[in-house]
């Protein structure tokens, strides 16, 4: 599989910015208030059956979310790491 390239600085940028922009509760609400569609529920439940059957404990869901974090970090640009 070939590499992703890195993001661009700028999209970094954007990518910070929303993910540390602050909601307020006016908007958590109104997005909490949206309802899942029937094929969206049905693919996070179809999702859900999967990986509790892959890893059927806690501890080996924890050694899974361990291992995709390490590759993660592995993978992300060093602006990202931190």
């Amino acid at each position: 599989m070939k590499p992703l390239a890195p993001p661009s600085p700028k999209a970094l940028e954007r990518l910070r910015a929303l993910s540390e922009r602050q909601l307020s509760p006016e908007e958590v609400r109104a997005a909490l208030a949206q309802p899942l569609g029937e094929a969206e529920e049905e693919d996070s439940r179809s999702l859900i059956r999967w990986f509790r059957r892959r890893y059927p404990t806690p501890g080996a869901r924890l050694a899974c979310a361990r291992r995709a974090y390490r590759r993660w970090l592995a993978a992300a640009p060093p602006g990202v790491r931190s």
